[in-house]
């Protein structure tokens, strides 16, 4: 059975990252941006992070620029802006492309575990939702994620719990995971 430690990523720098370097880790796998209106969720991430981090806690931070062009910079750049503005600490990995024939193997695990089953109710879902379809119809079926902020809940033997899409409150994504630690 496969789970997020058969997979391996890259940093920063390029180098190769296996993710059973996370094992018996509890990992909350995010797709981000820094032009985004969900760019803010990366207060309550960090704050959750700094909270919950000694208890086995791990955010993955995964740039992609694939929706709207939110996420332009390097990977320096992008680096930079999250921790003078945000104060991030959580590890960043380098950009990837999370949807298409060229989407990273982790992101289409992710979503083939828990696929997207909408933004919820409300005008602001349906309008999200409308023109995260205009954005994603060049990927078609491999369309995986259909927004920056996507947030898979990992537990502590690798499997994919949950999957929250940038619309779910923040306390909600929190009360999931102290329940996974």
């Amino acid at each position: 059975m496969t789970t997020v430690y058969d997979f391996t990523v890259k940093d920063r720098s390029g180098q190769d990252v296996s993710l059973a370097d996370y094992k018996g880790k509890v990992l909350l796998i995010v797709n981000t941006a820094t032009g985004c209106g969900f760019t803010p969720h990366y207060d309550p991430l960090e704050a959750m992070y700094k909270e919950l981090k000694d208890q086995g806690f791990e955010i993955l931070d995964f740039p992609c620029n694939q929706f709207a062009n939110q996420a332009p910079g390097s990977d320096d750049e992008i680096h930079e802006f999250c921790t003078l503005k945000f104060g991030t600490e959580f590890p960043q990995f380098a950009k990837i492309d999370v949807n298409g024939e060229t989407a990273d193997p982790l992101f289409a695990f992710l979503a083939g575990e828990k696929p997207f089953e909408g933004f919820g109710k409300g005008l602001k879902n349906k309008a999200l939702n409308k023109f995260a379809d205009a954005n994603n119809k060049a990927f078609g079926e491999k369309a995986y994620i259909k927004w920056n902020f996507t947030k898979f809940l990992i537990d502590r033997e690798g499997n994919v719990a949950a999957r929250f899409e940038p619309t779910v409150d923040m306390a909600e994504v929190k009360k999931a995971v102290v329940e996974a630690l």
